[in-house]
């Protein structure tokens, strides 16, 4: 069974630390320059990339796993819908911790990191086809 696109979005987001980082590469002029677009603070892009290394992890573990290799995988995705719930938690720790030092100003990129966090508990608790996913790898297949 593929995996549903919805959870490569989710782990996008998840990992946008990672993505910044990667698309500030690209720069030659100042690379600096988008990552202190986006993360002002230093700390925050840190925290982001400490968040983000699950996310990352797990699309490896998918890719893995579309390849069914290496078989003692199976074991460590069985626990892909809870380590997807701690990652979740963990941007919502992330973004109450931003909104602390911000003094509770409103900010559109908390505005936006509130509802895809959001969006992505919704997910993880209706999503019939991404427990059909984690419950297809569970069978051995030969």
């Amino acid at each position: 069974m593929k995996p549903p696109a919805v959870l490569y979005l989710m782990l996008v987001f998840l990992a946008r630390g990672w993505c910044v980082f990667i698309m500030s590469l690209t720069q030659h002029s100042d690379r600096a320059g988008l990552v202190r677009l986006i993360y002002p603070q230093k700390e925050e892009f840190l925290l982001a990339l400490g968040a983000g290394l699950g996310a990352v992890l797990f699309y490896f573990l998918i890719i893995a796993e579309r390849k069914r290799k290496p078989s003692w995988l199976r074991g460590v995705f069985k626990y892909g819908l809870t380590w997807l719930w701690v990652l979740v938690i963990l941007d919502g720790i992330i973004l109450t911790q931003r909104l602390y030092h911000a003094q509770f100003l409103f900010n559109w990129s908390f505005g936006v990191d509130a509802l895809l966090i959001f969006w992505c508990t919704i997910y993880l608790m209706k999503s019939k086809r991404l427990r059909h996913y984690f419950d297809d790898w569970q069978v051995e297949k030969t």
